[in-house]
């Protein structure tokens, strides 16, 4: 049999930092009203990098990183909800960035949930047999979704990438996943909504910007998620106990918080570095994984259990487990 298995990882982030006092100097808000509500106090938003940019970044440190040649790359899977372009694809870019000829590229959209599910179907592929080394890297550009006028969404999003390098492996590493999706619920968080402007057509204007009904995705992240979490141990067999840690996805520290109750985890098992970046979307979960491998929480190859788990548009959810 072929598993896939993590074996690299990195993160990238622009180099300019927004603080909540900046926010304020441009809005009604204050660095209180957005940390009691959501623990962020900064996050890094781009002057000039696109989507692609970034993932890019991550690419060329994973090839440096394994010392691997971009030709011995088979695949690139970006998640992203801002891309560059809607076509040629972010991956596309970032896999002519690299001059990885012989690799395919896609993107995936599935908003906050895209790396989990990214990250699902590359093992899918290394598994078939077809492909024996791929690209998943989670890239957002946020700051060009959001209406900067509106503070309900404006403070709590950051710019940033972060991914991994997948190989073919003769031993399990991903241990087990529960997808979901319920479209019925999309609409209380939407982005990039495209009008309708043939001639021939009539309806309504779209927007552009990232609009949130924050209150229902409070209850849908903290109800959903749980059941999700608890469902994939069960079905796996496995203890929360044997579980090191949970990196989820970071949207907001009293999410994270109710879930680690509700699951009776101690809460230092649910890293977070949203304090700093903000919520990435796609990017946040393997920034936050690489960061953890970077200052020695986690060893690549070292046998820990993680459980990823990202929520959000669409509306999606859903979580992995992963040895690493």
């Amino acid at each position: 049999m072929t598993y896939a298995k993590v074996s690299q990882v990195a993160h990238y982030l622009p180099e300019q930092i927004v603080t909540n006092n900046d926010l304020a100097q441009i809005m009604d808000t204050s660095h209180d009203w957005i940390v009691s509500r959501t623990g962020i106090e900064e996050r890094r938003i781009v002057k000039t990098e696109q989507t692609s940019d970034l993932a890019t970044k991550v690419a060329e440190s994973l090839l440096a990183k394994s010392g691997l040649s971009a030709d011995a790359v088979d695949f690139i899977l970006v998640a992203t909800i801002s891309p560059d372009s809607q076509m040629p694809s972010t991956a596309a870019l970032v896999q002519a960035n690299i001059c990885a000829h012989n690799a395919f590229a896609l993107d995936v959209s599935a908003a906050c949930s895209g790396f989990v599910f990214a990250l699902s179907m590359a093992d899918k592929l290394i598994a078939s047999g077809a492909y024996k080394k791929g690209m998943v890297i989670g890239a957002e550009v946020l700051s060009k979704t959001v209406d900067w006028s509106d503070r309900s969404t404006a403070v709590l999003f950051g710019d940033g990438a972060g991914g991994v390098l997948l190989e073919a492996s003769q031993e399990k590493h991903f241990l087990g996943e529960f997808l979901r999706a319920d479209g019925a619920r999309g609409q209380g968080l939407t982005s990039g909504t495209s009008s309708l402007t043939s001639p021939f057509s009539e309806g309504k204007e779209g927007s552009a910007y990232l609009k949130m009904e924050g209150r229902m995705i409070f209850d849908f992240a903290t109800r959903d998620l749980p059941k999700t979490i608890a469902q994939l141990l069960d079905q796996e067999e496995v203890e929360t106990s044997q579980v090191d840690y949970f990196l989820l996805h970071q949207a907001n520290v009293r999410i994270l918080e109710k879930i680690a109750k509700k699951l009776g985890v101690d809460r230092q098992k649910f890293p977070t570095n949203l304090h700093r970046y903000g919520n990435t979307s796609a990017a946040s979960i393997p920034i936050l994984l690489s960061e953890l491998v970077e200052n020695g929480t986690l060893q690549l190859d070292g046998g820990q259990t993680l459980l990823l788990s990202g929520f959000g548009g669409g509306l999606t959810w859903g979580a992995i487990l992963l040895k690493l």
